[in-house]
């Protein structure tokens, strides 16, 4: 692949499969792919067994990633659910949370992207009324240095957040200022957001801003959708070959409310993907997006 850099100020890179082990191929990897930053699995994705880690194994990816100056981020397993009505379901996610946060530190980490889970019984306001308390149960001696990022989804199921706006309603049950977001623009974009109508997107980021409190965006997937927008489905596309297009993409690397912030392509082409958003974040920085 090229090597195109993104501009300054958008690390970009992809989460990066770590199967066979975090340094024996996590580090390959990321270096096929180009990465500016990079997001890892370091347990089960589909399995509620906390994550396990050699502290060896981890002192040299920590070591490795920061004498690149990678970035680091830990995506939690997809069963998490902070807002489900049955409390073992929350108790074991919290449980799994709070050994991510630590592993995370261990790795070096500056955050770990957990889902907004779901109400699953269609019940809003009571599931609202369970975060808080969940969440600083997770947050309760967790590292300061890790940010627990919430990832809204694409708005199926009884989901808690989706939009923007209830994104930001989210962030205000919760109640814990450092709590985060990892925006993924494939689910904004099948949650309903018209991301490349620049004007109603930045209003919506100011809302948010508005409602919970400026600099709550920690991190932004930069993913392609194989549907239209606000379809609800969660599906990921190679970048520029979906119906968000470039057009969408660019306005997100554009957006001054997200300057700065790396961008994590999730698809399954990401070397191409990487050379493909610095191309977009290259254009955006130059005025040309």
């Amino acid at each position: 692949m090229g090597s195109v850099k993104s501009a300054v100020g958008h690390p970009v890179g992809a989460h990066v499969p770590v199967g066979g082990g975090l340094v024996r191929r996590g580090i390959p990897n990321a270096l096929e792919f180009e990465v500016e930053a990079l997001q890892v699995f370091i347990g089960s994705p589909r399995g509620w067994a906390p994550p396990r880690l050699d502290q060896a194994v981890a002192d040299d990816f920590r070591e490795q990633c920061a004498a690149r100056g990678w970035p680091v981020y830990v995506h939690a397993a997809y069963l998490l659910n902070l807002a489900s009505p049955v409390q073992e379901t929350v108790n074991r996610s919290v449980e799994n949370l709070r050994v991510a946060m630590a592993s995370a530190e261990r790795i070096g980490a500056a955050g770990v992207v957990v889902h907004a889970g779901s109400s699953i019984d269609g019940d809003r306001p009571a599931a609202l009324k369970r975060l808080a308390p969940a969440f600083r149960a997770v947050l309760d001696d967790a590292p300061p240095s890790v940010r627990l990022l919430v990832e809204p989804t694409a708005g199926g199921a009884n989901s808690m957040a989706s939009t923007l706006a209830s994104a930001g309603e989210y962030l205000q049950a919760v109640g814990l200022a450092e709590v985060g977001l990892c925006l993924d623009t494939c689910h904004l974009h099948a949650a309903g957001e018209h991301l490349a109508d620049r004007d109603a997107f930045e209003a919506s980021l100011e809302a948010l801003s508005a409602a919970a409190g400026p600099g709550r965006i920690g991190l932004v997937h930069f993913n392609d959708s194989k549907d239209p927008r606000d379809s609800r489905r969660d599906r990921h596309e190679a970048l520029g070959d979906g119906l968000l297009g470039d057009d969408g993409l660019r306005a997100v690397a554009a957006s001054p409310a997200l300057a700065g912030l790396p961008l994590i392509v999730e698809t399954a082409t990401q070397a191409r993907d990487v050379a493909h958003a610095k191309r977009l974040v290259s254009e955006a920085a130059s005025g040309r997006a």
